[in-house]
C-alpha cells in the first residue's frame, strides 16, 4: 500500500518524518518547493510536482493543511481520481465541509476519513498525538495502522464529521482555558506576586492546573512565544466552532470572547507565534497605575 502525504507544515512535516522512519510514507508535496525538496532529502522519499501526481500514484492520500479554503483547493480537484482510494484528512475543519467532501469521494468509489489531531508539534515528535477518527467503521484498521506511527492513541469517534466534532470540542475548551491562564497570570502579576510564585500556583497548586499550563507557564515566564500552536490557528478553530454552533443552534458564549481575544492578538502583530501570545492582549490593555 502507497501512502501519500500532502501538507509539510509544522504539524505535517513532523507526522511525514514519523511515517517515513516507520516505512509507512511513499511521496510527498506541499506547495512550498523548498519544505519538499528538504523532506525528500532527509527522509528519502519520493516528490510529487502536484496533488495529482500524488494522488496517481498513492492508495492511501494523507493531508495535513492549514484550513478550510486549502482543504478544498487541494481535494476537490482529486475527487475524480479517488475510485478505490483513501484519503485521510488530518486537518482541523469545518466539519460541515468535511462531510460534504466525503460524500462525493464516495459517490466517486472512494473513501474519506477526517482524522484531527489532539497534541502541539512537541507530542507529535514524541509520538504522542491523539488522533480523532470519523468515517466508515470497516476501514478503520487501515487509518490506525498509519496513524499508530504518529500517535499514542488513535481513536474511532463514529461516521464521518465525528472526529472533526470531537476536536472541537477540545479546541473550544483549550482557547478558552488558554484564554483564562494568560488573564490569571497578567492578575497575578499586576497584583505584585513574584513571576515565579503565580507560575507555581498555575502549575502545582491550583486545583485547575493541567498538562496545558504545565506546557505553557513556562512561556509566559520566559515569555517564549516560539510556536508551539500558532495564534491564527486557534482563532480559525472557534470560528469553526461558532460557524458550527449557528447551524447547531446551540450557545457558546464563553468560546466566542475567547475568540475576539486571539484576533485582538492577532491584530497586535502575534498570529504567528504560539497562542499563548494571548497574554499580550492582557498587558498591553490593563492601564498602568
Amino acid at each position: 500500500m502507497k501512502v501519500g502525504l500532502i501538507g509539510l507544515g509544522i504539524m505535517g512535516y513532523r507526522i511525514g518524518a514519523n511515517l517515513a522512519k516507520a516505512n509507512k510514507l511513499n511521496v510527498v508535496y506541499d506547495r512550498t518547493q523548498e519544505k519538499a525538496e528538504s523532506f525528500v532529502k532527509e527522509y528519502k522519499v519520493n516528490r510529487a510536482l502536484n496533488p495529482k501526481e500524488l494522488a496517481e500514484s498513492s492508495d492511501v492520500i494523507i493531508t495535513m493543511l492549514a484550513d478550510d479554503n486549502a482543504v478544498k483547493s487541494i481535494v476537490e480537484p482529486l475527487i475524480p481520481l479517488m475510485k478505490g482510494k483513501i484519503l485521510i484528512d488530518m486537518s482541523t475543519i469545518s466539519p460541515t465541509l468535511s462531510i460534504s467532501l466525503a460524500k462525493r469521494i464516495e459517490s466517486n468509489g472512494g473513501t474519506m476519513f477526517d482524522a484531527p489531531v489532539i497534541g502541539t508539534s512537541i507530542f507529535v515528535e514524541q509520538k504522542k498525538l491523539i488522533v480523532l477518527v470519523g468515517g466508515p467503521k470497516d476501514k478503520f484498521d487501515i487509518v490506525n495502522d498509519i496513524a499508530k506511527e504518529t500517535a499514542s492513541s488513535v481513536v474511532y469517534m463514529g461516521p464521518n464529521g465525528m472526529g472533526l466534532y470531537a476536536k472541537l470540542v477540545n479546541n473550544l475548551l483549550l482557547g478558552s482555558y488558554v484564554a483564562a491562564i494568560a488573564e490569571a497570570y497578567n492578575f497575578g502579576i499586576r497584583a505584585g506576586l513574584d513571576p515565579q510564585q503565580v507560575i507555581s500556583i498555575l502549575t502545582t497548586l491550583s486545583s485547575a492546573r493541567s498538562p496545558t499550563t504545565e506546557l505553557k507557564a513556562p512561556k509566559l515566564l520566559k515569555e517564549d512565544y516560539s510556536t508551539q500552536f500558532a495564534t491564527k490557528h486557534m482563532r480559525k478553530d472557534l470560528e469553526i466552532v461558532i460557524k458550527e454552533a449557528q447551524n447547531l443552534k446551540i450557545i457558546t458564549p464563553i468560546s466566542s470572547l475567547a475568540l475576539q481575544l486571539y484576533k485582538m492578538t492577532e491584530a497586535l502583530g502575534y498570529s504567528e507565534v504560539d497562542f499563548i501570545s494571548i497574554v499580550e492582549v492582557f498587558k498591553k490593555l490593563s492601564p498602568k497605575t
